[in-house]
């Protein structure tokens, strides 16, 4: 865990500094260190806008579409709830989608090797996080559909193909940046923090440069305050939302506003997310005050820590929850899960679908 906080303590320091958030002795350390970063940010620059070339773009009828959720920036925007809300309402529209994940910090054996894990894997609902990645089965786990998780994004689409010959489209979680990767959408995901200062890594939050934008599809606002840092002909918005909290014994399960009324205090809340704060200002949001402890992105969680932290309930994302799998039943009974849903707007779906043609089942 110490290493763990250390990466926290690095990731936070950086947030602070990329989105403006940075104190007196943040800035100062920034500058003693911007010689060194500011030419990487330009190297950075330099190589994404070379590699942009390379990207491939599926023409109107090839095999599978796919469909690519991704962000400019380092770090979360709201792109894993949506990417299962699309996908989601592909199924609903009739087509049938199958989901590409990275498998961020997946292993090769969970418990043996922190090896990263050497090729494409098929996941599902029971699938160990440690292997495939926790956002990959937390996609798995929220949508039913097939799903596959690897670093190599066309072998992860090749997989899923061979796997289940009857898909008809491809949703990909992130890959915006995977030039190996064929596309014939790309949406870019968009929070209420923009593009921060607006320069590549390591000196700004940037995967690339911004006029990246110039060339994706769409756009899509994941928060009510989010206004687009370029300009682009087409602007969706999707609402993020609490939809329940849930013991991970499976024995209780509140609606938001029950769980505030009975929650009582004291209360713990743990997130290992990109952003930490958003998650505990929303608890905050509900009249909940728990004693918050962020953790870095993607984080392990020890079980003998999420013991010891004091309070009735232990509140925790649900990403964080799949972690959690396999702990003692009584911890299972004081951890809470508290879900989110993306909402896209209507009129995004119905462009998706138009764009795609009819469904498979549909075609005559």
């Amino acid at each position: 865990m110490i290493g763990e906080r250390l990466r926290g303590r690095l990731e936070g320091w950086l947030l602070r500094v990329w989105f403006g958030s940075a104190s007196r002795s943040d800035r100062l350390l920034a500058i003693l260190l911007s010689p060194l970063a500011l030419p990487l940010s330009w190297l950075v620059a330099a190589v994404a806008r070379r590699r942009r070339s390379r990207i491939v773009r599926q023409a109107a009828g090839d095999d599978v579409p796919v469909v690519v959720v991704g962000n400019l920036v380092a770090g979360g925007s709201g792109k894993t709830p949506l990417v299962a809300a699309i996908a989601r309402g592909l199924a609903d529209a009739g087509f049938r989608p199958g989901i590409l994940a990275g498998g961020y910090r997946a292993t090769a054996a969970a418990g043996r090797s922190m090896a990263p894990h050497p090729g494409p894997v098929m996941v599902d609902a029971a699938s160990d996080a440690a292997v495939a990645g926790d956002e990959a089965v937390l996609l798995a786990v929220e949508t039913g559909l097939p799903l596959a998780a690897g670093k190599d994004r066309a072998a992860a689409a090749a997989l899923l193909c061979r796997m289940h010959p009857a898909c008809d489209v491809i949703v990909s979680d992130d890959g915006l940046q995977h030039v190996g990767l064929a596309r014939f959408i790309e949406l870019v995901a968009i929070d209420d923090r923009g593009f921060g200062n607006g320069r590549c890594l390591p000196a700004g939050p940037l995967r690339e440069p911004a006029d990246r934008l110039d060339s994706v599809d769409a756009l899509i606002m994941t928060a009510s305050a989010a206004v687009a840092p370029h300009p682009h002909r087409r602007q969706y918005r999707s609402m993020l939302a609490m939809t329940a909290f849930a013991t991970l014994d499976g024995t209780r399960r509140w609606d938001p506003a029950s769980f505030a009324a009975q929650a009582g205090e004291p209360l713990a809340a743990i997130a290992g997310i990109a952003r930490p704060a958003r998650f505990f200002e929303s608890l905050q949001a509900l009249g909940l005050r728990p004693a918050c402890h962020p953790l870095p992105d993607h984080a392990a969680i020890d079980a003998a820590w999420l013991q010891a932290l004091p309070g009735r309930w232990i509140l925790m994302t649900a990403k964080d929850a799949i972690k959690c799998r396999g702990f003692d039943a009584g911890l299972l009974a004081r951890c809470v899960r508290v879900d989110v849903a993306a909402s896209p707007e209507p009129a995004l779906l119905e462009w998706l679908a138009a764009r795609l043609g009819r469904p498979a089942d549909s075609k005559g």
